[in-house]
Parts: C-alpha cells; structure tokens; sequence
C-alpha cells in the first residue's frame, strides 16, 4: 500500500556524484521510516542509510558515513540519496524501501514496502 518508485541511478566515474530519489506517492509517511539498501554483484543485500520521515533523523552504514547524504521533502513525499566521492566498490542495485514507525532500523527484514531498484556503476 505504500508504492515507492525510484529513479536516478545510472553510471558515473570515480569521484563523481549521483542522487537517487524515491517517490511515495499519494500517501503520507509521518510515521514511517525510508530506507537506502544496495546488493552488489555476487553479494547481498546491505543497508546504505535510512531516515525517520517525521523527524528527519538519519543513520548511515560506516562504509558510506561522510560522503552519502539522506535527505527527505515532506511536500513531495520523497526521499534523497546523495552519494558523493563515489568509489567502485559502490556499483550495486539500490533499493529504496520503507516500514512503518519512526526510528531507522538496519534490518531488510524490518521493511514491509520496496521499490523496485536502480542500478548505479561506478566505473574506475
């Protein structure tokens, strides 16, 4: 009940920088908590970083803390991954997702609502 459409991905060199949105659309997500997953080729799923829709508190998983950014727009019911100094090891899928309640969680297994994914490559 919560569709999530993502877009933004694409490929980028080393160094470089991507946003990636996710759109909720005709709903409202106070109480709800987004968050950013990647799954690289041949590995699994890891959470990227997520943010609490009410308040705006974020947490970040240590590989990516300082240079991606969640940001949200309670207007247009979107959410924002900025990744800046873009490294290779960052070419994965990256999947917007959502659940309900107001503190971030690292668990996939916590979020009810995904979006379908978008590919980002970082090329060297």
């Amino acid at each position: 009940q919560v569709p999530l459409v993502e877009s933004g991905g694409g490929l980028v060199q080393a160094g470089g920088s991507l946003r990636l949105s996710c759109a909720a659309s005709g709903r409202t997500l106070s109480s709800y908590t987004m968050g950013w997953f990647r799954q690289a080729p041949g590995k699994e799923r890891e959470f990227v970083g997520g943010i609490s829709w009410s308040d705006g508190s974020t947490d970040y998983a240590d590989s990516v803390t300082g240079r991606f950014t969640i940001s949200r727009d309670n207007a247009k019911n979107t959410v924002y991954l900025q990744m800046n100094s873009l490294k290779p090891d960052a070419t994965a899928v990256y999947y917007c997702a959502a659940r309900r309640g107001r503190l971030v969680t690292m668990a996939g297994a916590t979020y009810g609502y995904w979006g379908q994914g978008t590919q980002v490559t970082v090329s060297s």
